[in-house]
């Protein structure tokens, strides 16, 4: 019995001793055959498997036998590979997958390389060590969405506040920073802190990564996110065609009022404008010239809004170059839209220091805006070498006719003083980049990447005209000649250059067939040179005795020219010493960061950066003389940013995420430029030239499930002490001029939330709902700031000393309902209904006993039906804004002041509801 046991116990031990080893690299054919991270390679009908490494390799250890190998990915042919293996047997099974758009069911995917795909970026959210998340192209195609914008309203804690640009975590544009295929960019605009993403149609975006949390190869201007948009790299050679219409409520069809310059085919197109500039007679420097010799018209024409339209065609080829192994392929995108806007509500502000109205207006607000965009790139690649160039243009224009009618300075017995503003923006954005990657290793171990952006920009409002007068009947106004009757303002904002850089170091080491480490150096930096332009020009009597006049105000041209002809009034240049600006920025960062894996589980990304910053700012205010000296704000700060990030994977679908880090905010250029951007109603805002960033502390904690490939939850813990944090107030002024806003650094603010996120397919409740998910996130905040006791003569300058964070909500909801399913095998369909609401937030602090104005809770809901018939035709059906509420600002009702008016409301408009249809054909 002994005997037999010992004879067993040695067979055993021998038959396990008899291995064999399988081994092998997995190269996507779609990707210039780069190896494949994370594809899967099983053994058929069994539990063995594994997933590849960086580096594409696998391992597997086996008994002698025959097998057959799978490998997969999500998206590509699944490919069945029989061998057979000897005892002791090193096998090498290389293999290149290739694409066929069919889903795999049964493979999970772990990894992203084609990070257009919708579940192979979920399943980058897992694997990645830093807090981010991922939206393609293959879901904003899906679910309809034609802008970034729009697209990114789909991440979680992300919501849009209509012309304000998107909010993150409930921070408004200011906490933002945007970065274009990891190279820093500019804004279009001195009033926005990046580029409105509504004008990035989805045609040329590849993917695009919001970052919560923060890495030294990022931007220190780090407070809600950091998103980067990586333009479209297509693997096939295609062209696409695409139109569509759209029609909203009380917007389309409805009687439009628009300038007599833009009713023509060229400012249709968005190429109008150019006889609105500054006649040359002014010249260069203000000094008080005369000059009536202006080509624009003050006529308005009355018409009918026509249906909103776009169209846009996308041609993209591959081909070899020289050896096979040498691939390239151009990208060529170009996108138009206009559109039609009307609002009608009302418009107030109250009187510093009182509590009573200083305007009291119904406002009527006609626009019509264009956007036009354009993109070139081109990319090669060897088996080492990767080079990369965009050309990417964007226009946008808008002609604006806004009327308001009611009483100004609280005079209350005029009850109809009419203001009218006549007023066009025009923004042209061209930027160039070129990017490479170059292996120093043919395993690609050490690896140099590095890219140059060369960005020009130039915001233009050129003859923002102001007509005073009151109201007779519809179209006739009594006017009056002096008292600011007939402005002209001309505003420049033009980006000389701005120039970006990235040199980048990686080093992978470890075991191949294990999760590689991977140190970081690099630079990243950019340079700019900007300069402003704002000149006034008023029509002043040339008597003091002129009668006032009774004209049609659609028509009004005749009568000033008149005017003119009779020498009864000139246009003379009142332009102050605030009219020019100059301001170099330069920002130059060095960082290193390592990403280590202390156990299978932990995971380590660590770094540092040191941020320079350099600035100078030249400008006079607005009593200055004209040719005085400059008065100057030099800034040089060096600020050294630490971050942390652990990853514990709880297991392959848990993971529990810590990060902390210290960044800061840079304030949008306006908030910082000293001119004092006056509106018709004699309301203002002005920039604070002695503005200093906020120094912002982060913490999160985060745990996330993924229960399958298609589904998510995940719970956020995340703070934020912030030192001079920059808001939006109220300035203290009197002289009976109107509300102005300014902008100033408070003491500190401290924000605490939570956030939660689901991702759910219905299936798991009932096979009925397969095909249906339900998507939902939240973020809960309480956030609490202290006013700067100092900041006025050593008495707080705010109504309150603790309150809110100005510009944060301390709530929003996002979710979704979206169902897929099919006609037929060659017609599928995606319905998704989509709502958003954010909680109430300070629109600027109250100051001098006023309690704040805040921006109301403003709820969304949208319909998107897509289809796609026989892979060729995509056509988009959508419902915007169904439920068509009032977005509102209102005093809040804490003031310490007696209110002597009985609603509080400042302004109120709706936007009414869209249908659109859209349709594309690619071939």
């Amino acid at each position: 019995m002994k005997l037999r046991l010992l004879f067993a116990l040695l067979f055993s031990t021998f038959a396990f001793a008899q291995t064999a080893t399988l081994t092998g690299v997995i190269l996507d054919k779609e990707m210039f055959n780069d190896p494949l991270p994370f594809a899967n390679v099983m053994i058929k009908g069994t539990k063995t498997g594994t997933t590849t490494n960086e580096n594409g390799k696998y391992v597997l250890t086996l008994k002698p036998g025959n097998y057959t190998l799978l490998v997969g990915y999500l998206g590509y042919d699944t490919k069945e590979i029989p061998f057979t293996l000897k005892a002791n047997e090193k096998k090498v099974i290389n293999h290149t997958l290739e694409s066929n758009g069919i889903q795999l069911d049964d493979v999970v995917i772990t990894h992203i390389v084609s990070k257009e795909k919708e579940s192979a970026l979920l399943q980058e959210q897992l694997k990645a060590v830093e807090i981010k998340q991922s939206i393609g192209a293959q879901e904003l195609s899906r679910k309809g969405i034609s802008n970034v914008e729009s697209g990114l309203t789909k991440v979680s804690g992300i919501t849009k506040v209509e012309s304000r640009g998107l909010f993150i975590r409930g921070l408004e544009d200011r906490y933002n920073n945007l970065l274009i295929n990891n190279l820093a960019v500019p804004s279009n605009s001195p009033f926005k802190k990046i580029i409105s993403l509504e004008l990035f149609p989805t045609d040329i975006v590849g993917f695009m990564d919001v970052f919560k949390t923060f890495n030294p190869n990022l931007y220190g201007d780090f407070a809600g996110a950091t998103i980067d948009i990586n333009t479209t790299q297509p693997t096939e050679s295609f062209t696409k065609i695409s139109y569509g219409v759209g029609y909203v409520s009380n917007n389309n069809m409805h009687d439009l009022l628009i300038s007599a310059d833009a009713d023509n085919t060229k400012s249709f197109f968005g190429f109008g404008g150019q006889e609105r500039q500054l006649p040359s007679g002014f010249g260069k420097t203000p000094n008080g010239q005369i000059n009536n010799d202006f080509e624009s018209s003050w006529n308005v024409t009355k018409t009918k809004a026509p249906l909103n339209t776009s169209f846009g065609v996308t041609h993209a080829n591959k081909f070899d170059v020289g050896k096979k192994s040498y691939k390239m392929y151009y990208f060529i995108s170009a996108n138009f839209d206009n559109k039609y806007q009307f609002r009608e509500g009302i418009e107030r502000t109250f009187q510093t220091g009182q509590g009573i109205y200083d305007n009291n207006f119904k406002k009527s607000q006609y626009k019509f805006g264009t956007q036009a965009s354009g993109l070139f790139a081109l990319h090669f690649k060897s088996d080492r070498l990767k080079i990369t160039t965009n050309s990417l243009f964007i226009k946008a224009t808008e002609n604006q006719i806004q009327d308001q009618v009611g009483y100004t300075r609280s005079q209350v017995q005029n009850p109809n003083e009419l203001i009218r503003l006549n007023q066009y923006d025009e923004s042209n954005y061209f930027a160039n980049q070129i990017q490479s990657e170059y292996k120093l290793t043919k395993a690609g171990n050490h690896l140099l990447k590095g890219g140059i952006s060369y960005t020009r920009t130039n915001f233009n409002q050129p003859d923002r005209k102001f007509i005073n007068g009151t109201k007779v009947n519809e179209d006739e106004i009594e006017v009056r000649f002096g008292s600011n009757n007939f402005i002209r303002q001309f505003l420049d904002v033009e980006n000389n250059f701005h120039v970006s850089g990235l040199l980048e170091y990686n080093y992978k080491f470890g075991k191949e067939e294990e999760k590689q480490n991977k140190l970081s150096l690099g630079y990243n930096g950019y340079s700019e040179y900007m300069k402003t332009n704002y000149r006034f020009i008023s029509g002043l009597p040339n008597s003091s005795n002129l009668p006032s006049s009774i004209v049609n105000l659609n028509a009004i041209d005749g009568f000033i020219q008149s005017a003119i002809a009779n020498n009864e009034i000139s246009f003379r240049e009142e332009t102050g010493g605030e009219y020019k600006t100059k301001i170099f920025n330069r920002v130059d960062g060095f960082y290193g960061n390592i990403t280590y894996n202390i156990t299978p589980k932990l995971e380590l990304n660590a770094g540092v950066r040191a941020e320079n910053t350099l600035r100078d700012l030249k400008y006079r205010t607005i009593s200055d003389p004209i040719g005085s000296s400059y008065k100057k704000v030099e800034t040089n700060e060096l600020d050294i940013l630490p971050s942390l990030n652990f990853k514990y994977a709880v297991s392959d679908t848990k993971n529990i995420r810590f990060a902390t880090s210290r960044t800061i905010t840079r304030p949008v250029l306006f908030e910082s430029l000293p001119i004092t951007y006056i509106n018709a109603d004699g309301t203002s805002e002005k920039g604070n030239a002695l503005l200093s960033n906020s120094t912002n502390n982060n913490l999160d904690i985060k745990f996330e499930v993924f229960p399958t490939k298609d589904e998510l939850f995940a719970v956020t813990a995340f703070g934020k002490y912030i030192e001079n944090p920059i808001e939006r107030s109220f300035d203290n002024f009197g002289g009976g001029s109107g509300q102005q806003i300014s902008y100033y650094n408070n003491k500190s603010a401290t924000l605490l939330g939570v956030e939660f996120e689901t991702i759910i397919q219905l299936s798991r409740l009932h096979n009925d709902l397969k095909g249906v998910s339900f998507g939902f996130n939240t973020s809960i905040m309480h956030t609490e700031a202290t006013a700067e006791k100092n900041r006025i003569g050593g008495a707080y300058f705010d109504t309150f000393e603790k309150r809110q964070l100005q510009g944060a909500s301390n709530w929003l909801v996002n979710a979704d309902l979206k169902y897929d399913f099919k006609f037929s095998e060659k017609w599928t369909n995606t319905a998704t209904l989509v709502y958003g609401v954010y909680g109430e937030r300070i629109y600027a602090v109250g100051i001098a006993g006023l309690d704040h104005i805040y921006e109301k809770p403003f709820h969304k809901l949208d319909f998107i039906w897509t289809q796609n018939i026989d892979k060729a035709w995509d056509v988009k059906l959508s419902v915007d804004n169904i439920l068509n509420p009032y977005y509102e600002r209102a005093i809040g009702k804490e003031s310490i002041l007696p209110i002597q008016e009985n609603d509080l409301t400042v302004q109120s408009y709706t936007r009414g509801t869209g249908f659109s249809l859209g349709a594309s054909y690619k071939f």
